[in-house]
């Protein structure tokens, strides 16, 4: 099967475009929104509407700023030192999730700070809220051309164009309409993961009270696993490579740290922090 002609521009009015890339992150941020408005009208959950529009405000800014700082000093570090700039282009491509986590990390923490509330009262309120978000980046990923994965013979697999950016810079001797062979369309298996069973898992857990921080390692090792699992499918940047033993790649470096935090933080939350007086 053939990879999908997807115009990664939906609508140009003159110099302005409206991108798949783009709405998926409106739509994600319009999600997070919805679902932080559920969560906040259960009883003595202690938010409110106005406290919910203000963190997904606060969280999509570090989000951005952070998957883009982040996507340049984890992935494009050569090119910044040759082209500081670089990193203001942000109509170049290129965000980070580990990046846009830290963002939004510093976000939340600010957000506690200005509300009187801990960082582990805001991230439990947050983390059951953020994965469909991260499951309509990757369709953006695959509306773009972005991410392809390696050359399979499964039947999922789908023939990529070779007018593609990703592809000519990770198979330069494709030259024709399409690649002699088939790749994983790994962007579609982050989505069903990240965003599909990440959400699921968390949000059960979120369900039901909690000791403070539970919920919020939980997401941590949960996506870890799931973006370390996905990994294998998906080409490594033709820049990087593989960074050890032949299958390491930079996204499961960044990863590890993710799942032995998460765990360490849940399994010391259950153990000695006092449980919430009320489920997510």
């Amino acid at each position: 099967m053939h990879y999908p002609a997807i115009d990664p521009i939906i609508v140009a009015l003159g110099p302005l475009a409206i991108r798949w890339y783009g709405l998926a992150y409106l739509a994600g941020f319009a999600l997070c929104w919805w679902l932080g408005n559920r969560r906040a009208r259960q009883p003595g959950s202690g938010w409110d509407a106005e406290a919910v529009s203000d963190v997904v405000f606060y969280g999509a800014v570090g989000a951005v700023i952070g998957g883009r700082i982040g996507y340049v000093f984890f992935y494009g570090f050569d090119q910044l030192l040759r082209d500081p700039l670089w990193l203001f282009r942000v109509w170049d491509g290129g965000m980070s999730f580990h990046g846009g986590l830290l963002g939004v990390i510093v976000a939340m923490w600010w957000f506690g700070r200005n509300t009187s509330r801990s960082f582990f009262q805001v991230s439990d309120f947050m983390a059951p809220l953020v994965a469909p978000g991260l499951g309509f980046g990757r369709l953006g990923n695959f509306a773009n051309t972005e991410l392809p994965g390696r050359m399979t013979d499964s039947a999922f697999g789908l023939v990529y164009p070779c007018s593609a950016d990703a592809i000519r810079s990770i198979n330069p001797l494709c030259t024709g309409v399409w690649e002699a062979f088939a790749r994983h369309p790994s962007p579609l298996y982050q989505a069903f993961a990240e965003g599909l069973v990440l959400f699921v898992v968390v949000w059960l857990v979120s369900s039901r009270p909690q000791a403070t921080g539970v919920v919020s390692g939980v997401f941590l090792a949960g996506y870890g696993v799931m973006r370390f699992c996905t990994e294998f499918f998906r080409q490594p940047d033709s820049h990087l490579g593989y960074l050890a033993f032949d299958w390491l790649t930079m996204g499961q470096l960044l990863s590890l740290p993710m799942v032995i935090v998460g765990i360490l933080m849940a399994v010391y939350a259950r153990r000695f922090s006092r449980p919430l007086a009320q489920p997510g």
